[in-house]
Parts: structure tokens; C-alpha cells; sequence
């Protein structure tokens, strides 16, 4: 069985419900306030309505469902995409994360056979992130939740006003997806500031890296010991570099608050093999390990670069523990 944790999902619910930060699809591409995704792919569609009308084609059940026969995948979990997290749409931003539950629980159970989902939850509002996580997770029957990497209209994940939402996740035993977002939102009319794109192809990578060094460094995981965190795109810079960051967080961090060596700590995360050579790939195996890994590809996105648990020799168990059996224990998928 192979269960992809990396999907993202747009429904008609969750676009154009709110007169300035949408979102919306147009033939400029995804645009959320004054920020539009660039693309330099050819422009497919004549007006918004009908770029919009592409884009939830590619949604629908019967579209997923194609794909997913024509890539070998029985079950995804779907997330709201990143560019729509809302961090810093002040009220608003607790009320789209309301709209994504609905609109993302009520998607999974016309099909719960080959879909379920990451709720949404806006954490630049702790008290409300927290509430609208136990809703979602125990009235909706979302697995977990999916946060941006960092900057959640700053605050960081070391910041002890997100324990309300380390403190629910920990107590119902289900785990964060983090996923970096496009950081150039925050910059409003001045969005084209953010040359190349960088905030996001190069940034998700350091969102993420930074979740997993502020929530070590926070102590978070001293206070809330089975705190679970899967960090997409191989955990950005964090396995690449964590013999640096073990070793610098006790020589030259003298504010951390870990209470044991930060390598203590990487049984409370799990990555996936989303880089883009089996070489880097074996790299991450062979560092994390395979009860660590999940199986997890964007699916549907940017780009597809095929099994990323080929060519890695791997024997049979431990690729199925990679392509669903980490998965089902992680995110109580027993019954799929």
C-alpha cells in the first residue's frame, strides 16, 4: 500500500471568501491579498473564471483519483495550500482556518477510502488555533495539523504563547505537518521585492528548518515529551545540517532552553525523501532511518520525480514501513 502525506487540496468553498485576501485564482496565477504566485509557465486560461474553473478540475475526487492510479497511490492526506495559511489576516485568518476544516472534512468523507486530512488552524491565535484544532481533530476527524515553518505573525515556534497549541496537539496524540509558506505575503503592495521567488523555493526550506531548531531550543519538547512533528521537503536544512546544529546548540546558543542534547530529540520528528536525487535521498535514510520517514511528494504539484523510495536499497519491509507503515501508525491510519 503507499499512503502520499503530502497533498494539497483547493475546494470552490475555500476560494474567493474574502473580498481582499481571497484567495483567488486568476490567469496571474494563485493570488492572496496583493501577492500572486509567479510562474513562468504558459498562461492556460483567458480570464480568472476560467483559471479558476482549471484548478478545481484538478480537485475533484475523480481527477485525484486518476492520478493517484497513474502514480501507484491508494490514500492521500490533503492539506490546505501553503500560500493560504492566513497568518496575517488578523480575524479573518481564524475564520478561513474554520472554512478549510469544513471544507476539507466534508471532501474526505464522500471518499474516506482514499482521502483524509491535516486540519488548518490560524497560530498567529494560539487560544484559537488550539480550539479550533481539538474541533477539528475529534468532530471532523482531522489526523494532525499543518503550520507554516515560521513567522506566524511573529511569533516562532519557541514562543511560549504557542504551548496552548503544543499542549492540545500532545494530549490528543496527533502530530504537526510543518510546511513552509510564502513569506512575501507579509510584504503586501511591495511583494515583487521578494525577487525569484525566493521566499518560497528557497524559504519553505528554511521555515522549516527553523521549526525544528526553535522547537528543540524552546524547550517545547522538555514540557510536551510526545509532541510529534513531520517536517516536509526532508526536513529543509535540518538533516543536512545536524551535526552542526547539535553540536552548536551546546557550544554557541546560550539561551536554549533543551534540557538534553538536541540528537535526544529526533524521535519526536519524522521527514519525508522530497529532494531530488536518490543520492541525498540515501543521505536522509541513512541519518534519520526508516522508522522516521514517511512517504511524502507534493503530490500533484510542481514537479514529480517518481518513487523516492527506489534506488535507495532498501529491502521490501522497510520501503513499506516508508510508504505506508509509518504513516498508519503515525497518524492512526489502522483502518485504511
Amino acid at each position: 500500500m503507499l499512503i502520499d502525506v503530502h497533498a494539497h487540496l483547493f475546494t470552490a468553498g475555500m476560494l474567493n471568501r474574502h473580498p481582499f485576501w481571497g484567495p483567488a485564482m486568476k490567469v496571474q496565477g494563485l493570488t492572496v491579498g496583493h501577492f500572486s504566485l509567479g510562474t513562468k509557465q504558459r498562461k492556460t486560461a483567458a480570464n480568472d473564471q476560467e483559471a479558476e474553473a482549471n484548478l478545481l478540475a484538478r480537485m475533484t475526487h475523480a481527477a485525484r483519483r486518476e492520478l493517484m492510479a497513474q502514480r501507484g497511490v491508494d490514500h492521500l492526506v490533503l492539506s490546505t495550500p501553503s500560500h493560504a495559511f492566513m497568518y496575517w489576516a488578523e480575524d479573518f485568518g481564524n475564520t478561513y482556518a474554520r472554512i478549510c476544516n469544513d471544507e476539507l472534512s466534508a471532501y474526505c468523507a464522500q471518499d474516506p477510502a482514499h482521502f483524509s486530512f491535516w486540519c488548518h488552524a490560524n497560530l498567529a491565535d494560539p487560544q484559537e488555533a488550539a480550539r479550533e484544532i481539538r474541533r477539528a481533530v475529534t468532530l471532523l476527524g482531522a489526523r494532525g495539523v499543518c503550520v507554516g515553518g515560521a513567522n506566524f505573525k511573529g511569533l516562532q515556534a519557541h514562543d511560549e504563547a504557542l504551548f496552548p497549541v503544543w499542549e492540545v496537539l500532545a494530549g490528543l496524540d496527533v502530530p504537526i505537518m510543518v510546511h513552509g509558506y510564502n513569506q512575501s505575503i507579509w510584504l503586501g503592495e511591495k511583494h515583487h521585492e521578494d525577487r525569484f521567488e525566493t521566499s518560497s523555493i528557497v524559504g519553505d526550506c528554511v521555515d522549516e528548518t527553523l521549526f525544528f531548531w526553535y522547537l528543540i531550543c524552546g524547550g517545547a519538547l522538555d514540557t510536551f515529551p510526545t509532541l510529534k512533528t513531520y517536517i516536509t521537503h526532508a526536513g529543509g536544512m535540518a538533516v543536512f545540517q545536524l551535526g552542526r546544529l547539535a553540536e552548536l546548540n551546546k557550544a554557541m546558543a546560550p539561551d536554549t532552553r533543551n534540557r538534553r542534547p538536541l540528537l535526544d530529540y529526533l524521535p519526536n520528528f519524522w521527514f519525508d525523501l522530497d529532494v531530488h536525487t536518490p543520492a541525498l535521498r540515501r543521505g536522509v535514510v541513512d541519518v534519520v532511518g526508516v522508522d522516521q520517514l514517511l512517504y511524502g511528494t507534493n503530490f500533484g504539484g510542481a514537479y514529480d520525480n517518481g518513487d523516492p523510495t527506489r534506488d535507495l536499497g532498501l529491502d521490501e519491509a522497510q520501503r513499506e514501513k516508508i510508504r505506508s507503515g509509518n504513516a498508519r501508525r503515525l497518524l492512526k491510519l489502522d483502518v485504511i
